[in-house]
């Protein structure tokens, strides 16, 4: 079983190969940006107290991140949408070790905010065992300090790919999440947290193993 990682460094290699130097400049540039907003810096972190949310899931029954809480440890993964080849090789990945999460005592639940439909799509495509939640119009992913406008200057590039977030979104505002993972033990504070900017770069689901173990 190959890694997260070198399933994305793969794709990368192929990406690299295929998309003019230009547009991969107008990417990385975005990031920058973004990364000079500092929205990791006041994103919800370690050691807070997790936001409560009730959210629909793929099969639109609501789910509340306290209820499930109340018997359980929570892994919450925020992911942009099933668009995203980089948040698909993630859920793949999350799927790969979903037995291993559950032995340790851990309920996974991933969180885009893509309309009902295009998450149960989502789900159906992987073949995912755990909850998909549509958080439409990024509210919950606000709350957790998330959100940003994707770029202008990426919009064209991400209509000329095929992405046309308006229609997976349900509205105009181009507000997707920053990519994250959090373990949230069951008094609600958040036990470990990852936020990256760079939404090519994403957590080995080994590493979630490790927190709840205990490692």
């Amino acid at each position: 079983m190959s890694t997260l990682g070198e399933s994305i460094a793969e794709y990368d290699a192929q990406k690299a190969a295929r998309v003019p130097a230009t547009v991969l400049q107008t990417m990385a540039d975005a990031t920058a940006q973004l990364r000079a907003q500092g929205i990791a810096d006041h994103s919800v972190k370690t050691g807070d107290s997790a936001p409560d949310f009730v959210l629909p899931n793929h099969h639109g029954e609501p789910r509340r991140l306290y209820d499930l809480l109340a018997s359980t440890t929570v892994v919450l993964n925020f992911y942009r949408g099933g668009w995203c080849p980089y948040c698909n090789m993630e859920l793949n990945a999350l799927q790969q070790r979903l037995p291993q999460l559950n032995a340790a005592g851990a309920t996974l639940i991933a969180v885009s905010p893509e309309l009902p439909d295009r998450a149960r799509d989502t789900q159906a495509r992987h073949a995912l065992e755990f909850d998909v939640l549509s958080d439409v119009g990024n509210h919950i992913s606000s709350r957790y300090g998330l959100t940003f406008e994707l770029p202008e200057q990426l919009r064209p590039v991400y209509t000329k790919l095929g992405i046309d977030l308006p229609a997976y979104n349900g509205d105009d505002s181009f507000v997707l999440p920053v990519p994250a993972s959090y373990v949230i033990d069951r008094d609600g504070v958040v036990r470990y947290h990852f936020v990256n900017v760079d939404y090519t770069q994403r957590l080995e689901p080994t590493l979630l193993l490790d927190v709840l173990r205990g490692r």
